[in-house]
């Protein structure tokens, strides 16, 4: 029966492949310094044989993570998002894929990436992810959106797939929920933090995906306060007035003095559109072991992810 289902998805993926994409179309509308991607609205189909009907939930959450895919795709500089609806040649890239919920716990996802112009399959992939959530969604929109960006890096040419973005790394934050909060920020905390931020500064530099921006300029009263984290992305028109293309902000919330947890945020500069996001969830340590965990959630969620724009 899993199989009989696999193959059914395939075959309606291939119909998808055969019909409305225009692989045979011309191209040279898209403007040379991008390429013109089209993602198409993904199908969803519940077989788990589930007796509440939950149509309406399952069309919000793919809905959801449609507007996650092509906010990804489109906040990056080297492609421009074309709709699935425009002329043909505006795109030489186009998404598809499809959703298929197989039991209460499990659900597959069928993403495929075409070269349009080539008439060329560049990615093909079935995923499988448990729950059905609005988080396993959510978890499973990340993922589909990393490894898409990461075949359509493929298909850049390569001066601009090597040439680093700009990125203005603010200092990390302390959010300190622990029962020892004191006012301020003690000594030893911005110690810390600053070793947090050099240490991710410098695995960010060493990857050559990036060129760090100089924030030591910004006067902005969010980044004085150390409070970016409540700004409601302001910081990413503050990393735009610098020059960067991308901003990332950094939050250690310690829960006691031995336990704590990481997470950043990235931004595209000019749209604030997030680019990417991680958090390392409850991690056991004292406040020194805060850079190893910031640098290894950077390495592991942003660099080992390919979440470059």
């Amino acid at each position: 029966m899993r199989q009989s289902r696999l193959v059914l998805l395939a075959l309606a993926l291939t119909g998808l492949l055969a019909g409305p994409c225009p692989l045979r179309a011309e191209t040279g509308t898209v403007p040379a310094s991008q390429l013109g991607v089209s993602i198409d609205d993904f199908s969803y189909v519940d077989t788990s044989g589930e007796v509440i009907d939950q149509t309406a939930v399952h069309q919000r959450r793919l809905d959801a993570l449609m507007r996650t895919l092509r906010a990804d795709v489109a906040a990056e500089p080297h492609y421009r998002l074309v709709p699935s609806t425009a002329p043909a040649g505006e795109a030489r890239i186009k998404v598809i894929g499809g959703v298929q919920k197989m039991s209460t716990l499990i659900q597959w996802a069928k993403v495929a990436v075409i070269d349009v112009s080539a008439s060329q399959v560049l990615y093909e992939k079935l995923y499988t992810f448990r729950g059905d959530t609005d988080e396993a969604w959510d978890h499973a929109a990340m993922f589909v959106s990393r490894e898409v960006r990461r075949a359509l890096a493929a298909a850049l040419p390569p001066t601009a797939a090597a040439a680093p973005i700009g990125l203005a790394v603010f200092e990390f934050e302390l959010e300190d929920t622990s029962a020892a909060t004191a006012a301020g920020l003690a000594g030893s905390d911005a110690a810390y933090l600053a070793d947090v931020t050099k240490g991710v500064r410098d695995r960010l530099a060493q990857s050559g995906r990036y060129r760090l921006v100089d924030t030591g300029g910004a006067t902005a009263e969010p980044v004085k306060a150390h409070a970016l984290r409540d700004c409601d992305g302001c910081e990413a028109a503050i990393a735009q007035q610098l020059g960067a293309d991308q901003s990332l902000i950094g939050v250690i919330r310690r829960v006691s003095r031995t336990e704590y947890t990481v997470g950043f945020q990235l931004r595209d500069a000019r749209s604030g559109a997030v680019v990417s996001r991680g958090d390392s969830g409850l991690r056991m340590g004292a406040d020194y072991s805060w850079t190893r965990g910031a640098v290894r959630l950077v390495g592991d969620r942003l660099l080992e992810g390919g979440a470059q724009r």
